[in-house]
């Protein structure tokens, strides 16, 4: 009957409807570990933290000096088991700030080590003391770096650095990190990635990727040269979805940095 031939109609219509908004619907496979255990390198067990200091514009040379008498003297301390990775200076961004990579070497208990005996290094705290007296503000974060990405080394310049941060949806990690996976292969090319790390503490849900170009130009040109290989389109289509919020930093390297 024309009843009957409406009624399968539109359940067919209502079916067809319902496939093609699944396409847009994102899957969650249930887990059984956390993504730091799936995500993080496994071998070398390094622990990052990233310090964002906010500083009184008039302040700024004054604490850059500072940091430059005393951070590379714990860097170069055997004693402790951390590493400065990097320290820069933003450039566009947030104005007056400094972003300060550590890396330590036998995760949470070098990290409280190294917290430990700096409470007793009279040099570290007169440094805090007067550290204090030029921040606005400050804030930090505990980062793992993910297994697919290179470890970060000391590299010559001058080069500027981008900080390429990304608050991404809850639950979309592991989703983030398989494309990664891919992308990093693109990005290589240039030496221009120098490494990937997502938090543990702090800002939670949040990625970091470093960059580090001759110059504006250099990266505008490298970021440019990503689109025209295969996939690089379909893994920024993909990854878009995913994040919340994202921010960008151009960074110089401050004179003691490794990472020149």
């Amino acid at each position: 009957s024309a009843k009957g031939k409406g009624k399968t109609s539109y359940l067919s219509a209502f079916r067809e409807d319902s496939w093609f908004k699944s396409l847009f619907v994102r899957k969650v496979d249930p887990r059984k570990d956390a993504h730091s255990h799936l995500l993080a390198k496994k071998e070398d067990n390094n622990l990052y933290k990233i310090q964002f200091h906010n500083v009184k514009p008039e302040c700024l040379d004054a604490y850059n000096e500072l940091c430059e008498g005393v951070l590379p003297s714990i860097h170069a301390d055997p004693e402790y088991p951390c590493e400065l990775v990097g320290t820069w200076n933003t450039w566009y961004g947030e104005q007056d700030q400094a972003v300060h990579l550590w890396r330590y070497r036998g995760g949470y208990p070098a990290l409280t080590e190294v917290m430990n005996k700096l409470r007793q290094n009279k040099e570290f705290m007169n440094y805090r003391n007067e550290r204090g007296k030029m921040l606005l503000s400050r804030r930090n974060q505990l980062l793992l770096e993910f297994s697919f990405w290179n470890e970060p080394v000391p590299r010559p310049g001058p080069n500027i650095y981008e900080l390429r941060s990304y608050q991404l949806r809850p639950g979309t990690m592991i989703e983030w990190g398989n494309y990664w996976a891919r992308a990093i292969e693109i990005r290589q090319q240039n030496q221009e990635s120098v490494g990937g790390f997502f938090s543990q503490i702090g800002s939670l849900y949040t990625v970091h990727h470093l960059w580090a170009y001759k110059d504006l130009q250099s990266r505008e040109d490298t970021r440019n040269a990503a689109w025209q290989r295969d996939g690089w389109d379909q893994i920024v289509y993909y990854t878009v979805p995913l994040i919340q919020h994202m921010e960008s930093r151009i960074m110089i390297p401050m004179k003691t940095s490794p990472l020149k």
